[in-house]
Formats: C-alpha cells, sequence, structure tokens
C-alpha cells in the first residue's frame, strides 16, 4: 500500500510540473511566432530527396491565415483552433508539375488534421488519434 501511495505522489508531482511547463503559453503565439518545417510524415522521418525543391514548410499568420510550401508549391489558406482541435485548409495551391507523390501525400496528411500539439520547438499534427507529421522551427529563412 505505501508502495502505491509513493508511486501516486510521484504521478502527481511530475503532472503538476508538466502543467506548470505550459502555463501561460499562447498557443496562437506558438504557431505564429516561427515558420515550421516538415520533419516527419505519416510516422516516418521525411526523406528529403522525395522533396527535391525543398522540404515542406507552414507558416501560421494572423488572422487565422495558413501559407507555405508543399515540397513544390506554394499555397495559401487558413487555419482554426479550438480547444485543441485544428482544422487546416491549403486553400489556393500553385500548379507547377512535381516529380513523384510526396507533394499529394503531404497535402492529403494537411486536410485530415484535427487535433494538435505545440511548444516553441515542434508543432506535431494528428487526425486525434494517429500522429499525421511533425514540424520543427524553421531555423534558416
Amino acid at each position: 500500500m505505501k508502495q502505491i501511495s509513493s508511486l501516486l505522489f510521484v504521478a502527481l508531482i511530475f503532472l503538476c510540473l508538466g502543467c506548470g511547463t505550459t502555463k501561460g503559453l499562447n498557443p496562437i503565439a506558438l504557431l505564429t511566432s516561427n515558420p515550421w518545417e516538415l520533419s516527419s510524415l505519416q510516422g516516418q522521418e521525411v526523406d528529403a530527396t522525395k522533396f527535391p525543391s525543398g522540404l515542406p514548410n507552414l507558416y501560421f499568420l494572423d488572422g487565422g491565415k495558413l501559407s507555405g510550401f508543399t515540397g513544390c508549391n506554394n499555397f495559401s489558406g487558413g487555419f482554426s483552433l479550438e480547444s485543441n482541435g485544428m482544422q487546416l485548409d491549403p486553400g489556393s495551391i500553385t500548379k507547377k508539375a512535381c516529380p513523384g507523390t510526396a507533394e499529394e501525400e503531404f497535402i492529403s496528411a494537411l486536410e485530415k488534421v484535427k487535433s494538435y500539439t505545440v511548444n516553441k520547438e515542434k508543432l506535431i499534427l494528428s487526425d486525434g488519434i494517429t500522429e499525421l507529421m511533425s514540424f520543427a522551427v524553421l531555423k534558416n529563412q
């Protein structure tokens, strides 16, 4: 019984510490403060050779606007947040011909996004259950 009490106490401490690290952080401020570069897609690390023109990226802008690069084409659309939910709409996409299917996979994943987790360095987008893609802060703009 004493072991269970100790275990619960330790778990409570970790829970409190975890809550304290994100307290006061505004998710919109975290999203809009940096551009985000794709680091994984469908649970796999991104293969840069599938994106010869550069890795896809996202820019969350004020007013719910979204822009980015698919690895081949540019897009301009919107996003909306509700609690921990998120919807992304790539909107208008330029129409350059792109080799392979990586761009299609990226856009398809964007359209399935329903939830997100964000901190200062990483953004994870999921369909509510499965991670669809992750992004790291784009360092070289």
